[in-house]
């Protein structure tokens, strides 16, 4: 997508808006954009102040985060952090936009068609911030307050801020865009796309005839707790990746036929299983030949990989006979 209102952020580069005023105290804001991502976390937006002031929009677990804190103070008998999320799934990268109007302690929070009013936390009115407002990411000149959190990675459009188009002002270099490697006014499109089953649709693809290694990954998100992922027919048995019970479930069958003995040699034939997971306490990696085994909780992503070479701790060898 090409357009003059769009930038292309990398995952490094931050876009700094910096005030005209070393401090500046608003009573009112009003901030627009669009975006579009892949990704489930990266800060969107960031402004904090001297005095703990802070607001920050991100996406953190696929939805929007907005924080603000227009003041506390040392006693603790007055708390200004509020936090409210908005929305799901965000990370399927189709446009989402957002507006932010905030008048004093008053605050509407828009994504999409959805609007929520809130009332921040505390007892003071202005949002006092130092030196800039980044677009992006936490600014490298900021307070350890960033906590590690990642920058935004994807596009976004149309950026405004209190009547400034940022997008506008970036392409014209009058505000500090150097962090990037290659600022660009385009959106990259994504490489892969979502495909979404039904409970009865399904996609077959060939198979490879007289080839001993094969691969295949894939992501997939789903609100069932039970569902086939994946089937294929092996040499002499079957490949089943399954949900059960909200956990994945890889069972592999090996047939026995005419008396004779068959060796499956899961080390020299490796299966291997990787993924990430959302909660990983004490996983079992674990697989058997001709009988089901509950590899992890819940992934959101994995990678089943054979090769007929190498080695993985994580497999065992069986033989059966007739």
């Amino acid at each position: 997508m090409l357009g003059a209102d769009v930038i292309n952020f990398d995952g490094q580069g931050v876009i700094a808006y910096r005030f005209k005023v070393k401090k500046v105290k608003i009573i009112k804001d009003v901030i627009t954009l669009k975006f579009k991502t892949s990704e489930s976390e990266g800060v969107i937006l960031h402004g904090e102040g001297q005095q703990g002031d802070y607001i920050t929009l991100e996406l953190h677990k696929a939805k929007l985060l907005l924080q603000i804190n227009l003041g506390s103070n040392q006693y603790g008998s007055i708390l200004g952090h509020t936090s409210v999320s908005s929305g799901s799934l965000l990370d399927d990268h189709h446009w989402h936009a957002v507006v932010i109007e905030r008048f004093r302690r008053n605050v509407n929070f828009t994504l999409d068609t959805h609007t929520q009013h809130f009332r921040t936390n505390g007892e003071f009115d202005h949002l006092d911030l130092d030196y800039e407002l980044s677009f992006g990411g936490m600014p490298y000149s900021g307070k350890p307050s960033g906590g590690g959190k990642k920058n935004f990675k994807g596009c976004m459009e149309s950026i405004n801020y209190n009547g400034d188009n940022i997008t506008d002002l970036a392409r014209r270099k009058k505000i500090d865009t150097s962090s990037f490697r290659n600022l660009t006014f385009s959106c990259m499109e994504a490489h892969s796309f979502p495909v979404f089953f039904n409970a009865t649709s399904f996609l077959q693809l060939p198979g490879r005839a007289n080839h001993n290694a094969a691969s295949v990954g894939f992501q997939f998100r789903t609100w069932n707790p039970d569902g086939l992922l994946l089937f294929s027919n092996l040499g002499d048995g079957t490949l089943e990746v399954s949900l059960e019970g909200g956990q994945l479930a890889v069972h592999i069958n090996a047939s026995r036929s005419g008396g004779r003995s068959h060796y499956a040699d899961m080390s020299s034939a490796a299966i291997k299983i990787k993924g990430s997971l959302d909660e990983a306490p004490n996983v079992r990696r674990h697989l058997a030949v001709g009988a089901p085994s509950v590899v992890t909780p819940l992934l959101r992503h994995f990678d089943v990989q054979t090769n007929g070479h190498r080695q993985t701790p994580a497999a065992r060898s069986s033989t059966f006979t007739d």
